[in-house]
This record gives structure tokens, C-alpha cells and sequence, in this order.
């Protein structure tokens, strides 16, 4: 499947970091292997949502540097495989996404669903695997942070929310966080807004931090708002000034687990 033109599966920032924070880019990239050609997609469809997180890569970069914190970010396009699904998820290689047909993944065989799955999302979940070994192995517990970035529009209805806060039913980032964002007075928080991260199956947070009892929280900030360097320097600032108090809280050095209603 990936040839030595093709970026690497899986890129590992900071991997001898020493803090419990373990920040996840699921959708860092809109590569697609050599082999694969465009998926039968014109190059503008590449750069839309539907092929990447628009400004999450670098945003996360911004913020593994400030915490000197180790982040796993995905290497190819959620087009390919979509390292945030349950395998057994139809979208997790998307026929159609947001009314976009997507032709090089019509009527894919069984056996070329898994060279994908071997090449691409075993590689990045492996990776991140590890960093949360890593972790565990100095005798911390991780603090897992998902960013990811949204549309402000969507099927016609434009979204409000600057960032987006998810989670499920663990409060020991989401909450603080929330309550940080929304005093800095300038943004429109959403709270499991525009997705809701209630009960979710088969995402990098439920299968590597959530059945652990580990802290976390995914991120969805807008994505006009992270589309350039200006606006990825400013929202990394943000988020820094709100999680940093946070990662010093007692309450997140000890796995506890919140179990789902």
C-alpha cells in the first residue's frame, strides 16, 4: 500500500517527553498513498473537510511545543481510513461524505479494506498505543486532548461555537476547560456542541483513554478560525492559557472510570 514516496502512516512528536499529557491529531492530514491515486476526487475536494481537519495538524504542533508534550497525528486522509471509527463504522472508509461521492472507495473488496486498515489505521493506533505505554511506564497517568476542527457551516446552518468541548462522563478536563474558555468572555463555547461526545463508540479517546479511566477531552475548534498561521498562533495561545492551570489538578493523577448510563 505506501511506497517510499509516501508520507509515513503515523508521525510521533516529542516521543521522550516527560509530562502525562498525550495530545491525538486524528485527522492531521489530507495525503492519500501513491497507490491509491486521488480516490477519484478533483484536487479541490482534497482540500476541503471531507479529506482532512482543516488547521488541526498545526494547531496541535503549536501546543505539543508550549507543553513539551509527545502528539501522535494520523499520516493520510480520513478518506482512506478514518482512524477516529470503529472498524465495523461504515464511514470509516466513506462511499459519500457530506454529500460528496467518493469513487476510488465504491465496492472496495474485503481484501483491500484491510491493506488500508494494516498500512494505515493498525500503524496510528499502535502509535498511540505506545505513547500511552510510555506514559504509564514513568508512573503517570495520561491526560489524552483529541483536537480536531469543524465547518461554520454545515448543510446550510451556520454554527455559532468558536471551539467545541466533548465529552462523555468523565468531568475532570471538559468541565474546568469549559469554565476557563467561557470566562475569557471573547468565545462561543459549545458544550458537546457542534458533535456531542456522549456515548460514542469506536473513536482514538473511547478505545485508548475512556475503557482505561483515563482523563480526557476532544477539541473541535472552527476551522476559519485555524485556517492560517495567525489564527492557528492565536487559538494554540488560547488553549494553552486554559489548559495549562488544568493539567495541575490532583484529581487528574489517578485513573477513575465514569461509567456511561
Amino acid at each position: 500500500m505506501l511506497g517510499p514516496d509516501d508520507p509515513p502512516a503515523v508521525t510521533v512528536l516529542n516521543p521522550e517527553a516527560r509530562g502525562p499529557l498525550l495530545l491525538v491529531c486524528d485527522h492531521a492530514s489530507r495525503a492519500i498513498p501513491k497507490a491509491l491515486g486521488d480516490l477519484g476526487l478533483p484536487e479541490e475536494q482534497l482540500h476541503r473537510h471531507i479529506a482532512y481537519d482543516i488547521g488541526a495538524a498545526d494547531l496541535t504542533r503549536r501546543l505539543a511545543a508550549h507543553f513539551a508534550a509527545t502528539a501522535v497525528l494520523s499520516g493520510f486522509s480520513r478518506l482512506v481510513v478514518d482512524p477516529n471509527r470503529d472498524l465495523d463504522d461504515p464511514t470509516a472508509i466513506p462511499v459519500v461524505s457530506d454529500d460528496t461521492v467518493i469513487p476510488g472507495n465504491r465496492a472496495l473488496d474485503a481484501q483491500a479494506q484491510a491493506r488500508r486498515v494494516e498500512a494505515i489505521f493498525r500503524p496510528y493506533h499502535a502509535a498511540v498505543a505506545s505513547a500511552v505505554t510510555a506514559i504509564r511506564d514513568r508512573g503517570q497517568v495520561p491526560v489524552m486532548v483529541s483536537v480536531h476542527s469543524f465547518t461554520p457551516v454545515m448543510r446550510g446552518v451556520a454554527r455559532p461555537w468558536h471551539i467545541g468541548v466533548l465529552w462523555d462522563h468523565d468531568p475532570r478536563v471538559a468541565v474546568p476547560l469549559l469554565d476557563a474558555l467561557r470566562a475569557d468572555g471573547r468565545w462561543c463555547v459549545g458544550d458537546n456542541e457542534p458533535y456531542s461526545g456522549r456515548d460514542t463508540t469506536g473513536g482514538t479517546v473511547e478505545t485508548h483513554a475512556t475503557p482505561a479511566g483515563y482523563p480526557n477531552v476532544l477539541l473541535e475548534v472552527r476551522q476559519d478560525l485555524v485556517a492560517t498561521p495567525d489564527g492557528v498562533a492565536l487559538w494554540a495561545g488560547v488553549l494553552a492559557d486554559a489548559l495549562g492551570p488544568i493539567l495541575s489538578l490532583p484529581s487528574l493523577t489517578a485513573a477513575r472510570h465514569y461509567p456511561r448510563n
